[in-house]
C-alpha cells in the first residue's frame, strides 16, 4: 500500500507541467549592456585599463578614454545611444576634489578590520 502510494505520487509529480506559466521578458536595466563578443571595442578598452593602471586608478585622468570606449560601444550597438554630456562628459564638466590616496593610515600601522576582533554589543544587549 505504501509502495503504491509512493509510485502514484511520483507519477503525478512527474506529469505536472510548469511550462504553462508565461515568462515576462524585460529589457535590460540602464547600464547593463551586452558583452563585446567580437572584441569590437577591445583595443579602446585595453588602452583605458592601461591608463587606469598607470594613473593608480584615478579615473578622471583617463576620462577621454572612457568617453571613447562608450562611443565605441554605442557605434557598434553594444549599448543604447546616450547623450554623453548628460553622463558627465560635457566640455565644462570637471572632477572636483579628486586626490590621490597616500596610504598615510597604513604607514602609521592602521589595519582595516582590526577593530572587528573586539566583541560587539548590540543595542539590546547590556
Amino acid at each position: 500500500s505504501i509502495i503504491n502510494h509512493h509510485q502514484s505520487s511520483s507519477i503525478i509529480m512527474s506529469s505536472m507541467n510548469f511550462s504553462s506559466s508565461k515568462q515576462v521578458v524585460r529589457p535590460p536595466q540602464r547600464g547593463i549592456f551586452p558583452l563585446d563578443h567580437y572584441s569590437e571595442c577591445r583595443a579602446v578598452m585595453e588602452t583605458y585599463l592601461s591608463c587606469l593602471h598607470s594613473n593608480k586608478d584615478m579615473h578622471h585622468k583617463c576620462k577621454h578614454l572612457s568617453k571613447e570606449y562608450l562611443e565605441c560601444r554605442m557605434d557598434h550597438e553594444l549599448m543604447a545611444k546616450e547623450d554623453l554630456n548628460k553622463l558627465g562628459y560635457a566640455p565644462d564638466a570637471r572632477v572636483m576634489g579628486a586626490r590621490e590616496y597616500d596610504k598615510a593610515k597604513e604607514r602609521e600601522g592602521y589595519i582595516a578590520g582590526k577593530h572587528m576582533d573586539k566583541p560587539n554589543k548590540w543595542w539590546f544587549q547590556s
